[in-house]
C-alpha cells in the first residue's frame, strides 16, 4: 500500500493529543482491506484495548464489539478510539451518540465503502425508509452524499482511498495556541467540602457543583443541561459523594448503570479524598453502589425501580435524563430533591422530549428550580474539529431563523413552498431553519429525521415563507394505497413501517379495508415560536390540503393528546377516530389519531371508525383510559365528529333512573349505564344551549365515564364532602335531562320540580 495508513493514523493520534481534540480518519474502500488498515492501527496505536470499541456487525477485533442499534450503550462513558463499520449500514443516531463518546486525544474511524459511490448505494438503513408501497430502488442517496461533502470539507479529518491506494486528506491541523482557561473556583459560602470544587476542571462545571448546593434544602430541583463531553455527568457525581459524605442517601438512575460509570467514578473519588482528609474508613465503592462512613449511600437503581422507590431516598440524580420516557421522569418528582442531567442537540438519540415536554411540566411542579448550562468542554478543547464536523453533518445545532427576521409574519405575508430534498441540499441555510423548526418544536425529532427527510420516499415536506425564512413546517407521509397482500398481511398481525395509521386501524382496530385509501399523514407540524398564534399553522394546513385533497382520500395525524393540540387539529376539520389505550414511552402521553377526508372512500373510512370509537370510548374509560386526564377525555369527545356513534336511545325506565337521579331522589349508582351513554352524547353533540362549568364537566367524566369512586371525585374536584358532590352530580344531569329528555324524563322532571 502506498499510503502509510499507520504512520497517518500515528500522526493524528500526536495531533489530537497535541492539542486535546479529536481526530476522525476515513478509511474508504473495500471492507476487509479497511479492517486490515484499522488493525494496524490498534496494534501500532498505545491505546488500551480495553478503551477501544468497534461498532459493526461482526465481533472481528479483540476490543469491545456493539452494533449500531447498542450505540446508546456507550453513553456516559468515554473512549480512546471508536470505530464505526459503515458497509452494511450507517444510522445517523449512531454517529450523534458515538462521537461524544471519544475523548480529547482519541480517534474516530470511520470504515465506509468508497466515498464517491457510497451515496448510490443501499444498506440497511435505507431499507427501513423503503415504507409500502415504494421500494429499495425508491430511497435516495442525499444524506451520504451531504455526508461525504462534510468530511471533505472539514478540518481535521483524514481520508484514505483504500481502492486507490491515494491519501485524499492527512487531517493534521496547525493550531494556534490556546489561551488559558478560567480557573475553576468555590463560592465563598459553599456548603460541599472544598475538595468537590478541587476537582473540577472548568469554571463551567464548578457552577454546575455549586448549583447542587442548592438540593440542601428541601423541594428543590436542578436542571444540568450541556452538549456530550462538558462534565455535567461528573458534575453530579461529585455533588453525590459530597452528599453521601454528609449522610445522605442518593439515588442514581439513568437508561442503564454504565450511562452512570463517569457519576460513580468521580462520586467514589471524592469520597476516597473526604475520607482520608477526615481520618474516616475507606468508604466501600462498587460500580452501582458507595457506601461512605458516615451512612450515607450512592446508589444505582434502574428507571423503572427508581421511579417506584425515589420517595425513600434523600436525592435523586438522574443521569441522561433525556434518554428517559416522560413518564418516567414524571414519576421521579416524587422525589423531595432531584437533580437531572441532561444531553442536549439530540445525542442522547431520544428527540427533545425532556426539554419539550417534560421541562414545561417540571415548571408547573411548584418547587424551586435551579438551572445551569455548561459550555466549556473537558473531554476534549473547545472548537473541537470532530464536533464541529458531527454538528454540521447531523445539524444537531439546527436553529430557525432569529426572531427579527420573522417578527413580522402572518398568513398575508407568507409563501407556500414545497420543500424539495434537492433543494433541502443545495441550500444549506433553507436546510437548517426547516430542520430547526422541527427539533424545537417536537420531542421525537432526531438525526435519523434528516436522513428521513432527505430520502425516504414516502415523506415531503411544505412550509410558509416569510422574506425567504421558513416560519412554518410540516412533515408529510404518504400512507396506505396498499395492496391487498400487504392489508392481508397487516390483518393477521404483520408491521408494515411507515403507515402509522392504516397499521393502527387494520391491526388493532380489526378493519381490513383501511389501508386500500390513500392518504396523507402530517407527521410533524411546527411554526416559529415568535410568530404563533397568528393563524401560520392553520394556514399551512389549508394550503395542504388544497393542493393534495383531489389526489388522496384523506389527510391525517397522530400526537400525544393534549386539550390545546385536540382543539388546534379540530379548528382545522380533524376528527378524532381512536386514542391508544397505553401511553407513549417518549411523551407519557395517550396518542390520538385523527382524519380529515377528502374523498368518498375518506368519508366511508373516517365515518366507520368515528361510529365505532364513540361506541366504544365509554367502556374505554373505566378500563384501559381509567388514567386519561378528564380534560383530555372532554377535548377528545368534543374532536369526534357530531354525528358519529349512535343515537342516544335511552329506554323509558332508563330515562326515569336518569332524571330520578337528577331531579328527585333516585341514585347514580343503581344504574350507570345509562349516564354513559348521556355524557358521551353531550360531549359529542357540544350542544350550545346546555351551559355547563369545567368542574361540572370533570366531574361527569370522573365518576360517570372513569367510574372514580366517589371519595377521589371529591377530593380531586375539592368537594367539601362526598355528598355534596353526589349533589353537584345530580345538578349535572339536570341540563342533559332538560336536553335530551323524552317524554318519561320530562314527567319525572316535572313531578319533582313541582314539589
Amino acid at each position: 500500500m502506498d499510503v502509510d495508513v499507520v504512520g497517518l493514523a500515528e500522526s493524528l493520534r500526536a495531533d489530537a493529543t497535541r492539542t486535546n481534540e479529536r481526530r476522525l480518519l476515513v478509511l474508504a474502500g473495500p471492507r476487509e482491506r479497511g479492517y486490515d488498515a484499522l488493525e494496524s492501527i490498534l496494534d501500532a496505536l498505545s491505546i488500551p484495548i480495553t478503551e477501544t470499541t468497534l461498532v459493526g456487525p461482526d465481533d472481528r477485533l479483540r476490543c469491545e464489539q456493539l452494533l449500531q442499534a447498542n450505540a446508546g450503550d456507550l453513553l456516559g462513558t468515554t473512549r480512546a478510539a471508536v470505530a464505526i463499520d459503515a458497509h452494511d449500514e450507517l444510522r445517523p443516531n449512531a454517529i450523534g451518540k458515538l462521537v461524544g463518546t471519544v475523548d480529547g486525544g482519541g480517534l474516530l474511524v470511520l470504515l465506509t465503502p468508497p466515498l464517491e459511490s457510497w451515496p448510490e448505494r443501499r444498506d440497511g438503513f435505507d431499507a427501513s425508509l423503503a415504507v409500502p408501497p415504494f421500494e429499495l430502488a425508491d430511497v435516495t442517496g442525499r444524506f451520504r452524499r451531504r455526508l461525504v461533502q462534510t468530511l471533505r470539507a472539514h478540518r481535521g479529518i483524514a481520508i484514505v482511498d483504500l481502492e486507490r491506494d491515494r491519501l485524499e486528506a492527512d487531517g493534521l491541523i496547525e493550531s494556534a495556541p490556546r489561551p488559558p482557561t478560567e480557573t475553576p473556583s468555590a463560592p465563598a459560602d459553599r456548603r460541599f467540602p472544598a475538595a468537590a470544587y478541587e476537582a473540577c476542571l472548568t469554571a463551567d462545571q464548578a457552577d454546575a457543583v455549586a448549583a447542587l448546593e442548592s438540593l440542601f434544602a428541601a423541594d428543590r430541583a436542578v436542571v444540568l443541561e450541556a452538549d456530550r463531553g462538558r462534565g455535567k455527568s461528573s458534575a453530579a457525581g461529585l455533588a453525590a459523594g459530597a452528599f453521601a459524605a454528609a449522610g445522605e442517601d442518593v439515588l442514581v438512575t439513568a437508561p442503564n448503570a454504565r450511562n452512570a460509570t463517569e457519576l460513580f467514578d468521580r462520586a467514589g473519588e471524592l469520597c476516597r479524598t473526604l475520607a482520608g482528609e477526615r481520618d474516616e474508613r475507606e468508604p466501600t465503592v462498587e460500580s452501582r453502589r458507595i457506601d461512605t462512613a458516615a451512612g450515607g449511600v450512592v446508589r444505582f437503581l434502574e428507571p423503572s425501580a427508581a421511579a417506584d422507590g425515589c420517595e425513600a431516598a434523600d436525592i435523586v440524580i438522574v443521569d441522561e435524563a433525556a434518554a428517559l420516557p416522560v413518564a418516567t421522569l414524571e414519576a421521579l418528582l416524587s422525589a423531595d430533591r432531584v437533580a437531572f442531567a441532561t444531553t442536549i442537540h439530540g445525542y442522547e438519540g431520544a428527540g427533545r422530549g425532556f426539554s419539550v415536554r417534560f421541562r414545561d411540566r417540571l415548571d408547573e411542579d411548584g418547587r424551586e428550580v435551579t438551572e445551569r448550562t455548561l459550555v466549556e468542554p473537558i473531554r476534549y478543547a473547545a472548537g473541537d474539529p470532530v464536533e464541529v464536523w458531527a454538528f454540521r453533518a447531523l445539524l444537531l445545532d439546527a436553529r430557525p431563523p432569529v426572531e427579527p427576521l420573522v417578527a413580522d409574519a402572518d398568513p398575508g405575508t407568507v409563501a407556500y413552498q414545497s420543500l424539495e430534498p434537492d433543494d433541502l441540499l443545495a441550500d444549506d441555510t433553507l436546510l437548517r431553519e426547516a430542520f430547526g423548526l422541527l427539533v424545537l418544536a417536537h420531542y421525537r425529532t432526531e438525526p435519523n429525521d434528516l436522513a428521513r427527510l432527505l430520502d425516504a420516499p414516502n415523506l415531503e415536506a411544505r412550509a410558509l415563507i416569510h422574506d425567504g425564512h421558513v416560519v412554518s413546517v410540516a412533515l408529510l407521509a404518504r400512507e396506505g394505497n396498499l395492496s391487498a397482500e400487504t392489508r392481508s398481511m397487516m390483518y393477521e398481525g404483520g408491521r408494515v413501517r411507515g403507515n402509522m395509521l392504516p397499521d393502527v386501524l387494520t391491526s388493532q382496530l380489526r378493519d381490513e379495508p383501511a389501508g386500500e385509501p390513500a392518504g396523507i399523514r402530517v407527521v410533524r407540524i411546527a411554526t416559529h415560536h415568535a410568530v404563533r398564534s397568528r393563524g401560520l399553522g392553520s394556514r399551512l394546513l389549508e394550503r395542504i390540503e388544497a393542493e393534495v385533497s383531489d389526489s388522496v382520500d384523506w389527510l391525517g395525524t397522530g400526537f400525544g393528546a393534549t386539550p390545546g393540540l385536540l382543539a388546534f387539529w379540530r379548528a382545522n376539520g380533524y376528527r378524532t377516530v381512536h386514542v391508544s389505550t397505553t401511553r407513549n414511552d417518549a411523551s407519557g402521553e395517550h396518542s390520538a389519531l385523527m382524519l380529515a377526508p377528502t374523498s368518498d372512500a375518506g368519508r366511508a373510512l373516517h365515518d366507520r371508525h368515528a361510529d365505532w370509537f364513540a361506541r366504544r370510548f365509554a367502556a374505554l374509560c373505566s378500563d384501559a383510559l381509567d388514567d386519561l386526564e378528564s380534560d383530555i377525555v372532554r377535548a377528545v369527545l368534543r374532536s369526534v365528529d357530531d354525528g358519529a356513534g349512535p343515537p342516544l336511545a335511552l329506554s323509558a325506565h332508563e330515562w326515569r333512573v336518569v332524571a330520578g337521579a337528577a331531579y328527585g331522589p333516585g341514585l347514580f349508582d343503581v344504574d350507570p349505564g345509562p349516564f354513559r351513554d348521556l355524557v358521551v352524547r353531550y360531549f359529542v353533540d357540544d350542544p350550545d344551549d346546555v351551559d355547563l362549568t369545567a368542574r361540572e364537566e370533570r366531574l361527569l367524566v370522573l365518576r360517570a365515564l372513569q367510574a372514580r369512586d366517589w371519595d377521589t371525585v371529591a377530593d380531586r374536584l375539592e368537594y367539601p364532602s362526598t355528598g355534596q358532590c353526589m349533589r353537584a352530580l345530580g345538578d349535572a344531569i339536570c341540563p342533559l335531562v332538560d336536553r335530551y329528555g323524552g317524554d318519561a324524563a320530562l314527567a319525572v322532571r316535572n313531578r319533582f320540580a313541582d314539589e
